[in-house]
């Protein structure tokens, strides 16, 4: 049974399940608290859990304008205060994990800890190819705008983006695929170095989504970090490692 709490006129869906400290836990992207449904059931052993469906995402309200991951981070702050929460841990997969890794910067003292599962946040390296790409499609934004004139152009220019994106960009509205074109380019490395609490990386060996890369740049610059890699597993790590992932992540929420 989900509750739901309206935040600065949207609603915000959340499970709670467990008992003891608070930890919130958000999923990845084009998901929702459901696919993190086993995390929730491991750390429920030792905390509150409140498993959120971020705004734009399972029964949450959608935003009326593209959100950064600084808004879902105010967001967050929001759910805290309202629902009273002290000092609470934060676990998020994917994109989750930039939600986290944003909140655990700016209010690095009251955080308890952080887990980051598979977590996007790191700018992906990109080749001479991805920028000739890029290039050429604004300079043919440019020409179509010129002859079309804008809206039937921007009409053109939407389909063309849809085509060309990734699966969930072509599932998402356009509000949500204006959110995950700025997130995808928002580089989230200057916020780790200010995070505080204790931070435990867990990573699928073989994730493509958000690769190994990432997660060593992530290491380097959380300072009270650590990694784990899940021999094996992918980007749903929790999935295709299930009894690995609890053991460890059991570990560090029960750990001092």
């Amino acid at each position: 049974m989900l509750d739901t709490i309206t935040i600065d006129g949207l609603k915000v869906a959340y499970e709670t399940s467990g008992k003891g400290r608070p930890l919130i836990l958000m999923h990845g992207w084009g998901c929702d608290h459901t696919t993190v449904a086993s995390v929730a059931a491991t750390a429920s052993a030792t905390h509150t859990v409140y498993s959120l469906d971020l705004p734009g995402f399972g029964q949450s309200d959608e935003p009326a304008e593209p959100w950064t991951p600084e808004r879902y981070a105010l967001m967050l702050r929001s759910f805290v205060e309202r629902l009273g929460l002290e000092k609470p841990a934060l676990a998020g997969h994917s994109y989750g994990g930039r939600v986290a890794i944003v909140y655990a910067s700016m209010w690095a003292d009251e955080v308890d800890r952080v887990v980051l599962i598979d977590a996007a946040g790191v700018k992906p390296r990109r080749h001479l190819s991805y920028y000739i790409k890029v290039y050429s499609f604004k300079a043919w934004k440019w020409m179509l705008r010129l002859t079309l004139g804008r809206r039937r152009a921007e009409e053109r220019i939407e389909r063309e983006r849809a085509r060309r994106g990734s699966a969930d960009y072509r599932a998402a509205s356009p509000v949500m695929r204006a959110t995950m074109s700025v997130s995808v380019n928002d580089d989230l490395c200057r916020f780790m170095p200010s995070i505080k609490a204790p931070t435990l990386l867990m990573w699928g060996e073989t994730d493509t989504a958000t690769p190994l890369r990432d997660a060593h740049i992530m290491e380097r610059l959380i300072p009270d970090s650590g990694l784990v890699i899940m021999p094996g597993a992918g980007h749903y790590s929790f999935l295709d490692s299930p009894a690995r992932f609890a053991a460890v992540l059991s570990s560090f929420l029960s750990s001092k």
